[in-house]
């Protein structure tokens, strides 16, 4: 399932971005946003901003939001270290 947003014309011309960014600019916004509410995972945050998990994490870290860690993502995080 795919989902499209409208944005009315008056909000997206009043944005103060060349038009090529608009769209990955709010992509990334509403990743971000919805991280930190806790309502997306890291991964698909990650996936809605269309980048690599390492970028995000630095668009985050950047804002000092915390990073949400749970005990799933240690277990994956340590077998993918273990080369499972």
């Amino acid at each position: 399932m795919t989902f499209h947003v409208d944005i009315p014309e008056s909000v997206a011309s009043s944005l103060r971005l060349p038009m090529p960014e608009v769209e990955p600019r709010l992509r990334t916004e509403l990743a971000i946003a919805l991280y930190a509410q806790g309502i997306l995972s890291f991964g698909k945050a990650s996936e809605l901003a269309g980048t690599t998990r390492y970028v995000f994490a630095d668009l985050i870290g950047r804002r000092e939001i915390p990073r949400h860690y749970s005990d799933d993502e240690l277990v994956q995080d340590l077998n993918y270290a273990d080369g499972q």
